[in-house]
């Protein structure tokens, strides 16, 4: 069995982060990518520091190098379970084994089922307005309403634009609601959601029960965030109400030796922030390696004296 310092499950910017902070640190690390990153329909990443508008998938591709260059190893491949946290078994058969393990397998977006949402998924149906709004800026665009949360998160979008449109089912409003969508000149639509308008491969509008369609360039939709941490959950590790794998500061999760960082745990996190949260999980996971070498170095001296 091959045994590593440190397995990461997950090969997108917290786990790569991690990787390459752990390989610098001289540790053997292997990390375990299932090559399906959240963000792969996007075009460009924004809101990176030094990497603004370049294509996700480049970012993963640099990152792995560097990760390699430092000695890191990385594996395609699902990690099928993770009976104490320590033994990995990958999808394959192959086992292997671990004196720590980070997990960062990150999120997936459950979108409403209305026909042609999907298909426009981070292309003109998009979900963070720090991430797109400034490419959209000033354009005819839609809020898909209706959910906890979503006025509000129209407002934050009425930022980037003077002509946007709030779609709600009927009778979801309250009397503030409709109030301050209106003072802020945001369009109101109650209705039912048949489908979205695409012509030419770009979105021309929201066609509506009624039959009326509203032009629009493009429709943000705030998503319902599902954790992909059932490694996690199956290790034992404490979660939140809502699913969500709870940790320290550094990422150590209520199990000792496992650690989490990135959308596993922090569903709001972007890009950057995900990496950050893996180098301090893997600055974290380091020292506490160390402590480990110390109490076996020390076992081991006191067995020879």
């Amino acid at each position: 069995m091959s045994q590593y310092d440190v397995i990461i499950i997950g090969g997108g910017a917290a786990g790569l982060s991690a990787a390459l902070v752990l390989s610098r640190a001289r540790r053997k690390v292997l990390v375990v990518d299932a090559g399906a990153p959240r963000n792969a329909t996007a075009a460009h990443m924004h809101g990176y520091l030094s990497r603004d508008g370049l294509p996700p998938g480049e970012l993963l591709a640099v990152g792995r190098k560097e990760v390699q260059h430092y000695g890191g190893e990385i594996v395609d491949g699902l990690a099928g379970d993770s009976r104490t946290g320590f033994d990995v078994t990958l999808a394959g058969g192959q086992c292997l084994s671990a004196r720590r393990v980070l997990v960062t397998t990150g999120l997936r977006d459950e979108l409403p089922d209305i026909p042609g949402l999907r298909q426009r998924w981070a292309r003109d149906v998009l979900h963070c307005p720090y991430c797109h709004g400034h490419e959209v800026r000033d354009r005819q665009l839609g809020v898909l309403g209706g959910t906890p949360g979503a006025v509000r998160y129209a407002h934050i979008v009425r930022q980037w634009t003077h002509d946007l449109v709030y779609f709600t089912p009927p009778a979801t409003l309250t009397d503030a609601e409709r109030t301050q969508l209106t003072v802020r000149a945001v369009g109101i639509v109650e209705g039912t959601v048949e489908q979205l308008v695409v012509d030419d491969d770009q979105l021309r509008g929201v066609l509506m029960s009624d039959g009326c369609v509203v032009p629009r360039d493009a429709l943000f939709v705030p998503p319902t965030f599902v954790p992909t941490g059932h490694l996690l959950a199956a290790i034992g590790c404490d979660t939140d109400q809502d699913g969500w794998a709870t940790t320290d500061p550094t990422g150590r999760t209520s199990v000792p030796g496992v650690w989490a960082a990135g959308n596993v745990v922090d569903p709001r996190a972007q890009v950057i922030t995900a990496a950050g949260a893996g180098s301090a999980a893997a600055i974290a996971l380091n020292a506490d390696l160390v402590d480990d070498d110390v109490r076996i170095a020390v076992a081991g001296y006191e067995q020879e004296s």
